[in-house]
């Protein structure tokens, strides 16, 4: 094996464990600064996970500590799971534990809207109501009619053009019909003939062109929106797969689970695209590493709120009555189901990276 890919594979397997290792960190931070919020004592913030390597210092009764397991971090919070310690945070009140636990997902949430915030600032937003001429294919009607790439179409036989499914559907009413396109080029607006075909040769639509959304420059302000939608739309997505699956409309391979093992492969798969894409142009953002990174940590945020024993969502579940009827579930039960679903959940992680293993994820 050649050893300069080897070393490279095994830094972008440190890349990888160091970026999932901030993303988990990240979420404690969140746990963390929701109980210093609260008044909640934070006994120990761990980098890595137990055993403890060293004490790294004190902060305001805190003890930041590094660990042997160079993966992740947690937060241990006074009287985590003992109401009688006081000032714990077993003792808060429901609503203060709520949003201790919610704090985890909701910083994995405005990780994923940072992330796409970045992403829209370096490239641009398309701007959506708008149609641009990316390619214009050889000997097509769209290149006798003299349409250039870069060319904004403004309307097609008088119909304003705000969409590219608007642009289709006033080409394919046209087929075999010359039509009047009006574009505009470097700012100036031109008027051409071109006549769709009836029958395009494979591959190819009806003027041979491709079209696209045109970009613009934003500002970080001016990407919020974009992000805010995006990450919406990833955690809808991932919270309505459960459904969709006892459906039928996706099978279990689309939305297979993979663990770490199986997130590293398809992250090492995506690196090599982006630098590929690098080297072509070094002026290129790493953007699928940048939209992998966020929908993982969407991911995290989402797959911590799902109702299970152990996770975040599964200790929300217990505040319920207590919220709702001020009647609180024992602390000794809610202990035992949550250490059951803990043994589950290491039980079901075991699994997955067995059949990343065995079965390793292949990309599209």
């Amino acid at each position: 094996m050649d050893v300069t890919v080897l070393i490279r594979g095994i830094g972008q397997i440190l890349e990888f464990v160091l970026a999932l290792g901030v993303l988990i960190f990240l979420h404690e931070l969140g746990h963390f600064l929701f109980a210093r919020l609260f008044k909640i004592e934070v006994l120990e913030f761990g980098f890595g996970l137990p055993p403890r390597m060293l004490k790294l210092f004190t902060w305001k009764g805190t003890e930041f500590t590094l660990n042997w397991i160079p993966f992740g971090a947690f937060v241990r919070p006074k009287g985590e799971s003992d109401p009688s310690i006081p000032d714990g945070m077993a003792a808060a009140s429901p609503w203060k534990r709520f949003f201790i636990l919610l704090g985890g997902p909701l910083m994995n949430f405005l990780t994923g809207i940072a992330i796409f915030s970045l992403l829209y600032t370096l490239t641009g937003a398309p701007e959506t109501q708008k149609v641009q001429i990316i390619q214009v294919n050889p000997n097509s009607p769209a290149e006798v009619a003299g349409l250039m790439p870069g060319d904004l179409v403004v309307s097609v036989e008088g119909t304003p053009i705000q969409s590219m499914q608007s642009l289709s559907e006033a080409i394919r009413s046209h087929l075999g019909e010359e039509v009047t396109l009006v574009v505009s080029r470097e700012g100036k607006t031109l008027t051409l003939k071109a006549t769709p075909r009836q029958n395009p040769p494979e591959g190819e639509g009806p003027l041979g062109i491709v079209m696209g959304n045109p970009i613009r420059s934003i500002s970080v302000p001016e990407s919020i929106p974009y992000a805010l939608r995006d990450t919406a739309n990833q955690a809808k997505t991932l919270i309505s797969l459960p459904v969709l699956i006892l459906r039928g409309e996706v099978s279990g391979e689309q939305t297979r689970l993979i663990g770490p093992v199986g997130m590293e492969r398809v992250y090492r798969e995506v690196r090599q695209m982006d630098v590929q894409a690098q080297q072509e142009n070094p002026s290129n953002v790493p953007v699928r590493t940048l939209l992998l990174l966020a929908s993982i940590s969407i991911g995290l945020g989402v797959a911590n709120l799902f109702p299970i024993p152990a996770l975040d969502g599964g200790r929300i579940l217990f505040l319920l009555p207590e919220i709702i009827f001020k009647k609180r579930i024992p602390p000794e039960q809610e202990n035992l189901v949550n250490l059951i679903g803990f043994t589950a959940l290491i039980l079901l992680m075991i699994f997955i990276t067995t059949q990343d293993i065995v079965n390793p994820i292949q990309l599209p």
